[in-house]
C-alpha cells in the first residue's frame, strides 16, 4: 500500500505500474508537453518538469520504494518533519547512504578474477602465484584524509548531500534525470580542502599497496569453483577489507569430456580390432598414466557402445579416495573405400557372415530402384515446405487456419 499516488497520477498510470509501463507513460506525457510544441505555453512547461521529476523517482527501484512507504519530500523530507532523504536510506538499508553520519560502515567491492585451468590442473592440483596491487587505508593519517587536527568541510559539488542530479538526453528532445553519488567527494557529502588533506593519500584515505597471493588449485576443483581470499582485497576506513576471489574457467581438452566426477573419452579403434579383439593402451591419463585395455577375441565392439572403467574419474577434493568412471565410447573405424576395391571379394566373404537375404517378391511388388548421396545430419530437418518456422515436430498448432473448401 502506497501512502501517496500524486507520481503515479502525474503519469497516469497505476501505483502498481511495471517499469515498461512507467517508462512508456513518461515517454508520452514528455512529448505531449515538450516545451518545444507548445512554445509560450508556461503550464505545458510546468506539467513538463512535473513529468521528468516523477519519472525521476519512479523510475529508480530505491527511490521509487522510499516514495511508497513515506511520499513526496516537502522541504522537511517525506513521511513528515525532520526525516530527510538520508534517513529514509538509512531506514531501508540499515545505515547512512550518504553522508559521514554514524552506522554501519562501507565496505569495499569484492575483486572477482577468471583463471584459466586445463583439466589436468583440476585432476592433478596446480599452484600459482600472483602479484596484485590493492588499497589500504593510509597508515600516515589512520584513514581520515586529512592532517591532524584539521576538519573536513562540506562538499562544493553536492552541497554536503553526497549525491548529485545527473542529466543526459534519452532521445527525441527528452532528458532523463537520474540520483548518483557525488564523485568530487566519493559520495560522503564531506572532504577536506586541499591545504588540509593528507599527503601521502592527498585527501583520498586510502593508498595502493603491493601484495602477493599464493593460489591453491586443489585436486578434484570443478569449472565455475570460485577459491576466496577473505579480507585479502581493498580496504576502506572502519570497515571490513574486501575479498579477492578466483573464479576457475576450465580449457576445452582434446581428449576428456567432464561431468561432476565422471569422465569421458572417445576412443576410435579400427574394425578389425571390433571384431578380432585387442590388448594394448587406448589413451593416456590425466596424470599421465597409461590405460591399457585387453578385448578378447569374441567379445565384439558395436558402433556406439560405451564401456565404463570404475574409479578412474575425478577425485572428490574433499575425499581422495572417492572418485567417480571413466566412460569409454567406441568409435569404429571402417576401412576405406580404396582398400575394399583391392581385397578378394570371396575370400573376405567367406570370413564374414551372411549377407541378409533378398526380401522376397511376387508380380504384385513394386520395387522402386533407387540412388544414394552422402549426407549429413546438420541438414537433417532442413526441408521445411510452408511449416512455420520454429515447429519442428509433426504435430503443431499453426498460427493460422486450416481452412479448406467444401465440396459442392
Amino acid at each position: 500500500m502506497v501512502v501517496d499516488t500524486k507520481l503515479y497520477d502525474v503519469l497516469g498510470v497505476a501505483p502498481d505500474a511495471s517499469d515498461a509501463e512507467i517508462k512508456k507513460a513518461y515517454k508520452k506525457q514528455s512529448l505531449a508537453n515538450h516545451p518545444d510544441k507548445n512554445p509560450g505555453d508556461e503550464t505545458a512547461s510546468e506539467r513538463f518538469q512535473e513529468v521528468a521529476n516523477a519519472y525521476e523517482v519512479l523510475s529508480d527501484p530505491d527511490a521509487r520504494a522510499a516514495y511508497d512507504r513515506y511520499g513526496e519530500t516537502d522541504g522537511n523530507g517525506p513521511g513528515g518533519p525532520g526525516m530527510n532523504m538520508d534517513d529514509i536510506f538509512a531506514s531501508m538499508f540499515g545505515g547512512p547512504s550518504f553522508g559521514m553520519g554514524s552506522g554501519p560502515p562501507r565496505r569495499a567491492q569484492d575483486s572477482v578474477i577468471p583463471y584459466s585451468v586445463t583439466l589436468e590442473d583440476l585432476y592433478n592440483g596446480k599452484t600459482a602465484h600472483f602479484a596484485l596491487e590493492k588499497n589500504v587505508v593510509c597508515s600516515h593519517c589512520q584513514g581520515t584524509g586529512g592532517k591532524t587536527g584539521a576538519m573536513p568541510k562540506d562538499c562544493v559539488t553536492c552541497g554536503g548531500k553526497g549525491r548529485v542530479l545527473q542529466q543526459r538526453h534519452a532521445g527525441n528532445g527528452m532528458i532523463s534525470q537520474t540520483v548518483a553519488p557525488c564523485s568530487d567527494c566519493d559520495g560522503k557529502g564531506k572532504k577536506f580542502r586541499e591545504k588540509d588533506q593528507c599527503k601521502k593519500c592527498h585527501g583520498k584515505t586510502v593508498v595502493s599497496a603491493k601484495t602477493r597471493l599464493r593460489l591453491e588449485v586443489p585436486r578434484g576443483g570443478y569449472n565455475g569453483q570460485r577459491i576466496v581470499f577473505e579480507g585479502e582485497g581493498d580496504q576502506l576506513p572502519n570497515s571490513k577489507p574486501a575479498s579477492i576471489i578466483f573464479e576457475l574457467e576450465q580449457k576445452p581438452h582434446d581428449t576428456f569430456e567432464v561431468k561432476n566426477l565422471d569422465l569421458l573419452a572417445k576412443v576410435r579403434i579400427p574394425l578389425s580390432e571390433a571384431l578380432l579383439g585387442f590388448s594394448r593402451t587406448i589413451l593416456t591419463h590425466l596424470d599421465g598414466r597409461h590405460i591399457h585395455v585387453t578385448k578378447a577375441k569374441g567379445d565384439v565392439i558395436r558402433p556406439g557402445q560405451v564401456d565404463v572403467i570404475k574409479g578412474e574419474g575425478m577425485m572428490d577434493q574433499r575425499y581422495y579416495d572417492q572418485k567417480g568412471d571413466l566412460y569409454i565410447s567406441w568409435d569404429i573405424e571402417f576401412p576405406s573405400k580404396e582398400w575394399a576395391q583391392t581385397v578378394d571379394e570371396e575370400t573376405l566373404a567367406s570370413l564374414l557372415p551372411p549377407k541378409r537375404p533378398i526380401l522376397p517378391t511376387n508380380s504384385d511388388s513394386i520395387v522402386d530402384e533407387v540412388s544414394l548421396s552422402p549426407g549429413s545430419m546438420d541438414m537433417y530437418g532442413a526441408n521445411m515446405g510452408t511449416r512455420p518456422r520454429g515447429h519442428d515436430h509433426d504435430h503443431f498448432d499453426s498460427d493460422e487456419p486450416n481452412v479448406q473448401c467444401a465440396q459442392q
